[in-house]
């Protein structure tokens, strides 16, 4: 039973160390090769023509562009910001809801202008093959028709005029959440008729500077392409162009807890090109040209989120809009049939609670509960074997040189006893996969972002800010943050080692048992320190089940009887 104990924790740990082998979406080995597909079909100049758009160099302030420049207001209930009349470009998004830090007010900033050093944007507009007509560019000058304010209660008209005889117009809308609908339409006054195709393009001019890069959470590209999630990185990206073609599909770029998604018109087939070019670009291109005769109009409609990552929010557009997977753009991972559901549980007791903290709490008895039965048949197992330790070394040390009698011996008294030698392990096997789910919750839900506890802890999402190396916080000196270990996790080690004290410990006196005590003594310190810089709202976790199964064994191993050896 030691050794299965040992083995649960170890294992226990490698998942934690190694969650990607777990939860990581795998890329699909035949990727290259539908790339190289697509891009020797482009090269044959049998699809659309590639978009092309010059690339700003010079770097200003956020204020500065802003101020620089015409623009037409946006903001609803959940955004602020502007479209930038040059080029008709979406490039100010702050977030309303959702702040930068805890003790400040400061929205997040999420879009920026092109000539700023973390530029980010959407540009949408038409193309033809080889420029024989003259369309607008991200340098030209749209003007507003009517309503110069967009919100959920009025849409603005931007027009463009080529004085060649062809008007471009775009009609944007924006619903009270994060959903923009652009219908763009070309009329068409020339003497000839003409062929353009429509695209879309989201350009982020650098990696974001407060990337995790943490493999437990896809951050970058991201798109569903005829029902087939793909997510890429920016090294991917950076290192080779990626194209795919599809007839029905969505694509974009995702942070921790903010994204930006196109969705093509349906029913058209499109070619999206993920690349790196002064700068990371998504985009579209509709790859049959929009034919429009003379005296004509010809158009097309995209829908554009540029959102934060909230669970129901994104559920519902899913399913409103009638977009495939689109709620797969929160990396629930492999386990989502398991992960999600588990977030709802803990959102519901969120709310009828009014602290995260509590839920978390809440959530941890649920859990005991469920598993009681099967936990306290483990510890009653595990209280019996404690107390025929004696009996044990006894037997080890009378069969010492007869290995086979040894065993029967040994087989006979977990028979008496109704001992289960595997059962040890049990109690740690079953905190496994809710500790992982609620860790995958904790990291990527932006509803458990900047979410308080009590006291000290104001962000369950983040790391215990306080520290034992200056006596939590009573010291005037602050810690580097490797030494940044907190009032939770000691508690977690402390609770941790109460536990191990109440099993049954490893028994006899050689070399083998003598190494598992040691590492039952220092399994409680390795893990405070591992589980440290983890959030705290998984501490917590962890030390409400250590404290739940504290209580548990000590009423067994109060009650258990056996016969005295």
């Amino acid at each position: 039973m030691d050794r299965n104990v040992f083995v649960a924790i170890a294992l226990s740990m490698s998942v934690l160390l190694f969650w990607g082998a777990f939860f990581e979406t795998p890329k699909k080995t035949s990727e290259q090769q539908t790339n190289q597909k697509v891009e020797q079909k482009n090269e044959q100049g049998s699809i659309a023509p590639t978009i092309n758009q010059p690339q700003i160099i010079k770097k200003i302030t956020r204020e500065e562009s802003i101020n620089s420049s015409k623009r037409i207001r946006i903001e609803n209930a959940s955004i602020v910001g502007s479209i930038n009349l040059k080029g008709a470009l979406i490039d100010d998004i702050s977030f309303k809801k959702h702040k930068q830090k805890v003790e400040d007010g400061k929205n997040i900033i999420f879009l920026n202008p092109s000539d700023t050093e973390n530029g980010f944007y959407i540009e949408t507009g038409w193309t033809s093959i080889g420029n024989k007509i003259k369309v607008p560019t991200k340098d030209s000058e749209w003007k507003v028709k009517g309503n110069n304010i967009l919100s959920d209660k009025s849409p603005v008209i931007l027009q463009w005029n080529n004085n060649e005889g062809v008007t471009f117009e775009k009609r944007i809308e924006l619903d009270d959440k994060y959903l923009f609908k652009i219908s763009q339409q070309v009329k068409n006054n020339s003497n000839s008729p003409i062929d353009l195709y429509p695209y879309a393009q989201m350009t982020r001019n650098k990696i974001p500077d407060d990337i995790q890069n943490f493999y437990i959470q896809h951050e970058g590209f991201i798109g569903v392409f005829d029902d087939e999630l793909k997510e890429d990185d920016y090294d991917d990206v950076e290192e080779k162009k990626i194209v795919r073609e599809s007839s029905e599909g969505w694509l974009g770029i995702t942070d921790k807890y903010w994204m930006t998604a196109f969705v093509p018109e349906s029913g058209k087939n499109f070619k999206s090109t993920f690349l790196y070019e002064n700068g990371f670009k998504a985009n579209y291109i509709i790859n049959e040209p929009v034919n429009i005769g003379k005296s004509s109009t010809g158009t097309n409609k995209l829908r554009l989120f540029i959102a934060a990552k909230e669970v129901e929010t994104i559920d519902g557009y899913a399913a409103d809009q009638n977009i495939n997977k689109f709620d797969l753009v929160i990396d629930w991972g492999w386990f989502y049939f398991f992960t999600k559901p588990l977030f709802f549980v803990i959102d519901y007791l969120f709310k009828i609670s009014g602290n995260f903290g509590t839920a978390i709490v809440l959530l941890t008895i649920a859990i005991r509960l469920i598993f009681f039965p099967l936990a306290n048949f483990s510890f009653r197992s595990m209280a019996k074997m404690k107390a025929v330790q004696p009996e044990m070394m006894r037997l080890k040390e009378l069969h010492k040189d007869d290995k086979v009698k040894l065993q029967q011996e040994m087989m006979a008294l977990y028979r008496k006893e109704k001992i289960n030698p595997a059962s040890g392990c049990l109690p740690v096997l079953i905190q496994i996969p809710f500790f992982f789910a609620i860790y995958k919750m904790l990291f990527i839900s932006l509803e458990m972002r900047h979410q308080p506890f009590f006291g000290w802890i104001k962000d369950l999402s983040a790391q215990d800010p306080t520290s034992l190396f200056n006596l939590f916080g009573l010291l005037p000196y602050s810690v580097p943050g490797f030494l940044e270990i907190g009032i939770l996790p000691v508690l977690m080690g402390a609770t941790m080692h109460l536990q191990m004290r109440l099993s049954p410990q490893p028994g006899g006196g050689g070399d083998m048992a003598k190494m598992q005590k040691q590492i039952f003594m220092f399994m409680p310190l390795v893990l405070t320190v591992i589980l440290a810089p983890f959030a705290a709202g998984l501490v917590l976790y962890w030390c409400a089940t250590n404290v739940l199964t504290i209580v548990q064994q000590a009423i067994i191993n109060r009650t258990i009887k056996v016969k005295d050896y």
